[in-house]
């Protein structure tokens, strides 16, 4: 029996709304529910629950009653059972950032004797490191743990794990890897094991800095946050009070375009840019 996802498309206002009420009707059925901006210009989500098809129709007609909508406003995908993710990843070629060489059980034979070799498990498209943002983060990284050596770090809106992994292997450091979505913690979860530093990295489920765990942690040494220039806008407040003194900040998901903006949301704050790296139309910040 396979999989689908239903799923309704909203605007982000109602979209974050409806996530609410469809995340606490499933907990505790173990359906993974997940809040997707896919147009952020127009500021439009996709709010998906993940179930098996066997189970298609009770899910369907409980999430139509949690968000109190009609059952006819749902979306319906049924998600092939021929892995299409690892099929492509297949064909990527590993990335190299400075030591970092981010790369598939495909490509282990061309790490180099210097290499911090990042391995990517070809099974969810939650950040392979091939797209702009990672890249620069990775540099970003290698350049501020060299310099300050923090010991107790956070990576929010973890995906693939990525991030955290490079952290945990550059230097000895405590680090939590946040996600929104049930599904990316899994995936970075596997990953984190896969790359032996499950010791270190610690995955989470978490919206933004309310979860428990996040509070025990804080201050931190350092923060990276590869997600969207809009919500990295509105965190800046609590992202700021989460920051040790004289901590680093990286923040990416950012466009050239919307550079500015960002650096303005976190000046306000008190924090001072240090260093921008750019990559394919998109830019990577350093702040302290």
């Amino acid at each position: 029996m396979g999989q689908i996802r239903l799923y309704i498309v909203r605007k982000k206002a109602e979209a974050e709304k409806i996530f609410n009420l469809i995340d606490a009707e499933f907990e505790d059925d173990g359906h993974p529910v997940a809040i997707t901006e896919i147009d952020e210009t127009k500021a439009i989500f996709e709010i998906s629950v993940y179930v098996d098809e066997s189970l298609s129709q009770e899910t369907a007609y409980r999430l139509a009653q949690s968000a109190n909508i009609d059952a006819a406003c749902l979306n319906v995908e049924i998600l092939p059972e021929i892995n299409w993710v690892q099929h492509s990843l297949e064909g990527l070629k590993p990335v190299r950032a400075g030591r970092f060489l981010v790369h598939g059980a495909h490509d282990r034979s061309k790490m180099k004797v210097n290499d911090l070799g990042i391995e990517i498990e070809a099974g969810q498209a939650f950040g392979t490191g091939h797209h702009g943002t990672t890249a620069g983060c990775l540099e970003m990284i290698g350049t501020i743990m060299r310099r300050e050596h923090p010991r107790n770090a956070l990576d929010l809106g973890t995906g693939s794990g990525i991030l955290a992994i490079a952290m945990a292997k550059l230097q000895p450091v405590r680090v939590l890897a946040t996600d929104i979505d049930p599904v990316a913690t899994q995936v970075a979860r596997e990953n984190i094991r896969l790359n032996g530093v499950l010791r270190s990295v610690h995955p989470i489920t978490s919206a933004g800095f309310h979860h428990p765990e996040m509070l025990t942690r804080t201050p931190f040494d350092l923060i990276v946050a590869n997600i969207l220039a809009r919500p990295l806008m509105k965190l800046a407040p609590v992202m700021v009070r989460a920051l040790k003194r004289n901590g680093s900040l990286i923040l990416s998901g950012i466009l050239d375009s919307q550079r500015d903006k960002v650096l303005a949301a976190y000046r306000t704050q008190r924090l001072y840019h240090c260093q921008t790296i750019h990559h394919e139309g998109w830019v990577t910040l350093h702040l302290k």
